[in-house]
């Protein structure tokens, strides 16, 4: 087990190769890296460096072929299938850039529906998503289906249903990669404030200015890990918005 209690994930000389038709594709090489509870970290670089493969391995949707994954102090190599199932259902909140939200469910039943996976009752469900609508300032639209609601409302629904199951870290991929830059604040936003409340989140991101509202950036080059920083000038969403806020205003006026 871990000594330190407060290291959640922990990667020690990580690698993973692909093999497509006799090549060898190395997504990952050498990664050693300790994310403790609370933090909020960005993975950036360039497409094909590795990030959603890190991302998908932190998550247990894949699995190393070098080096050791230990996940609250578990060696993953010590988990079999039921109970890497069990750590995604229980432990890991997902958030993806598609939303993946079902079009026939309502905003209440796209959140409930992971719990429904659970031995837990009906009355605990409902609250837990209601619970989890209430901090992303969605419960207002419980009953809306995903087409009727803005892309940065689908995204905030998104972040629910992956609170609903009080997870120990959300995985977010790419998550304004479908929004534009003023629905991108208002969910890093969501983000930041999640965090404050001890939310340990890992963003898996291409933009530089949303890698800014995270508290540390992990770069990637080639599969490997090449810095590994607290962020020094860190972005705050609420400042970010009133600025917008503020310019548009500015804007309508010049306009009149």
């Amino acid at each position: 087990m871990s000594e330190n209690n407060d290291v959640l994930i922990q990667l020690e000389e990580l690698g993973k190769v692909f093999y497509a038709d006799e090549v060898e594709t190395h997504a990952l090489a050498g990664v050693h890296l300790q994310i403790r509870r609370g933090e909020f970290l960005s993975i950036e670089g360039p497409s094909g460096c590795g990030k959603s493969t890190l991302l998908s391995i932190i998550g247990f949707l894949d699995t190393p072929t070098a080096g050791r994954y230990l996940f609250k102090g578990e060696p993953a190599e010590n988990l079999n299938f039921a109970d890497r199932a069990r750590i995604r259902n229980r432990e890991i909140g997902f958030i993806f850039q598609a939303f993946n939200l079902i079009g026939d469910l309502t905003v209440f039943e796209n959140v409930e529906l992971p719990l429904t996976y659970r031995s837990m009752g009906r009355t605990e469900r409902r609250r837990r998503a209601e619970e989890a609508l209430e901090r992303v300032g969605m419960s207002h639209r419980l009953k809306h289906y995903p087409s009727q609601l803005s892309g940065g409302q689908q995204q905030r629904v998104a972040v629910a249903r992956a609170l609903a199951g009080n997870p120990s870290v959300l995985l977010a991929d790419e998550p304004t990669g479908n929004l534009d830059s003023k629905t991108s604040v208002e969910v890093m936003g969501v983000f930041q404030k999640l965090n404050e409340q001890g939310i340990t989140i890992v963003m898996v991101t291409h933009e530089l200015d949303i890698a800014r509202y995270c508290k540390r950036n992990l770069i990637l080059r080639d599969g490997r890990l090449v810095r590994d920083e607290l962020v020094p000038d860190r972005l705050n969403a609420d400042v970010e918005m009133k600025k917008l806020k503020d310019a548009e205003a500015a804007a309508k006026l010049t306009s009149g």
